[in-house]
């Protein structure tokens, strides 16, 4: 029986993932094969995206979107493939590694912050392998200063901060090392649409103005789209569509599955 994303048609080539990233490439993925356990999730995957690009990852539940993001950052057995950061081969760094030695930061989607911990508190645990904690400070320092929501809360209790206060909480934790990479998993689960647009709006700002390059699963796909510079639909562990955001909300076969229409 033809599976509903049959249409989606040819997958595409390395060529074509690197022409929507041509210039300045930031991150790669070649030939990957990874998953859990002895479970394969990702079949021979290629990832090409620039600095300051950002890419969603969008596709049915069980595609291998988040298995992605745990693949660059360190969380799955990779059996095949490489993973490079301009050019060096990162694939085997642990976790700590990827943030402290190539920054690269992984923001988790469940809810992470520690609730009866101050917002100061869980702010600087984002810190926690920095060598010199005077920077950790300086850097949290600077993020209050950006962020007058959680600098009017800082020494009150997470607990008391709203779903999207709490998710602004969780990305401003994760920028405290500096990274020149987010991998963000589902930024707007379980939001309200207002606290939804906040944090999108955060991630602009993040990857324009700070020149972050933005890695992103996003089940709410016409959001993630909208945002994004370009977007890969995945199916069954690989790459069945690529192209520009903007093309891909377009795109009949992308809005039948994946947008509602």
């Amino acid at each position: 029986m033809a599976n509903q994303y049959d249409v989606l048609g040819k997958a595409p080539s390395l060529e074509d993932l690197n022409k929507l990233s041509s210039s300045d490439v930031h991150l790669t993925i070649r030939g990957l094969n990874a998953g859990y356990g002895k479970m394969e999730i990702l079949h021979n995957f290629d990832l090409t995206v620039s600095k300051a690009q950002s890419l969603c990852l969008i596709g049915p539940n069980g595609a291998g979107k988040s298995t992605i993001l745990h693949s660059i950052y360190g969380f799955t057995n990779i059996f095949d493939g490489k993973i490079e950061l301009e050019g060096d081969e990162i694939t085997k760094l642990t976790p700590a590694q990827k943030l402290s030695k190539v920054g690269i930061a992984y923001i988790l989607q469940d809810n992470s912050v520690f609730p009866d911990m101050t917002v100061e508190e869980n702010l600087l645990m984002g810190g926690y392998i920095k060598d010199k904690q005077d920077e950790a400070y300086e850097e949290a320092e600077r993020i209050f200063q950006k962020y007058e929501r959680l600098r009017n809360r800082r020494d009150q209790p997470a607990k008391v901060l709203s779903g999207g206060e709490r998710r602004l909480l969780e990305i401003s934790r994760a920028l405290v090392m500096k990274p020149s990479i987010l991998l963000v998993d589902e930024p707007s689960i379980g939001l309200e649409p207002r606290y939804i647009n906040m944090v999108f709006e955060i991630l602009y700002d993040l990857q324009k103005n700070e020149k972050k390059t933005i890695i992103l699963v996003e089940q709410n796909a016409k959001k993630g789209l909208e945002f994004a510079d370009i977007g890969y639909v995945l199916v069954s562990g690989q790459t069945a569509i690529a192209g520009k955001g903007d093309d891909l909300l377009k795109n009949p076969d992308v809005g039948r599955l994946f947008l509602g229409g």
